[in-house]
Order: C-alpha cells, then sequence, then structure tokens
C-alpha cells in the first residue's frame, strides 16, 4: 500500500485547509474501504501525535482532543482517498501532517500503523 499526502499549505490562524491521502493498493489483496484510515501530525522537535482516525470496521471516528470540534476525517472509498478537513486553524497546528493505513481497528498508537504517506507541511501563522 503506498500513501500520498497532499494539500499542505500556509494559512493564517483561523483559517482552513483540507489535506487528501490518495492510496495505492496495486500489491494488496485488500480493498482500500477495509483499511482504517489515520492522521498524524509532527511538530519540530516533538514527536508524532494522533490527530484523527476512521475505522473501517464501523465507520466509527476518533479525534486527539486538541482538535476536536475543529477538524474531520472523512473518506471516499470509491477515490481510494482520505481526507481531513481543518477549520479554525491556530498557529500550534502547524507541523508535518502524515496519513496511515492500517488493516485493523483504529489506534492512537503511532507503531501500529502498518503504511505511511511521506507527509505534508501545514503552516499557521498567528
Amino acid at each position: 500500500v503506498q500513501l500520498q499526502a497532499s494539500g499542505g499549505g500556509s494559512v493564517q490562524a483561523g483559517g482552513s485547509l483540507r489535506l487528501s491521502c490518495a492510496a495505492s493498493l496495486r500489491t494488496s489483496s485488500r480493498y482500500f474501504s477495509r483499511y482504517s484510515m489515520g492522521w498524524f501530525r509532527q511538530a519540530p522537535g516533538k514527536e508524532r501525535e494522533f490527530v484523527a482516525a476512521y475505522s473501517w470496521h464501523d465507520g466509527s471516528t476518533n479525534y486527539a482532543d486538541s482538535v476536536k470540534g475543529r477538524f474531520a476525517i472523512s473518506r471516499d472509498n470509491a477515490k481510494n482517498t482520505a481526507y481531513l478537513y481543518m477549520n479554525s486553524l491556530k498557529p500550534e497546528d502547524t507541523a508535518v501532517y502524515y496519513c496511515a493505513a492500517d488493516p485493523g481497528r483504529i489506534t492512537l498508537d503511532v507503531s501500529s500503523w502498518d503504511y505511511w504517506g511521506q507527509g505534508t507541511q501545514v503552516t499557521v501563522s498567528s
């Protein structure tokens, strides 16, 4: 499974961005719909942290407390793509954002996700 994240950029505080994560499953025997999708971020000097995830098992979603009510994760299985809608952005949201995929249930544990995209930079200025 190969993941390609895109959509990052520079915005002012209060602005919005939509990140996309396109999946290529040429060597996978599973359909995209049977992968849980997650978004993580890593700010300079900090560890990678969980942001949001979408479980393929039951369609449930999970969000970090810091983004609840501002970010929304969704997916379009027909396009093999997951999205992260980010609203009311704050300077502390500045980070490289990574998408991840896993055939299992969603988890906040970075090490439990099998597949990762290359990251896209989000910069929020005050």
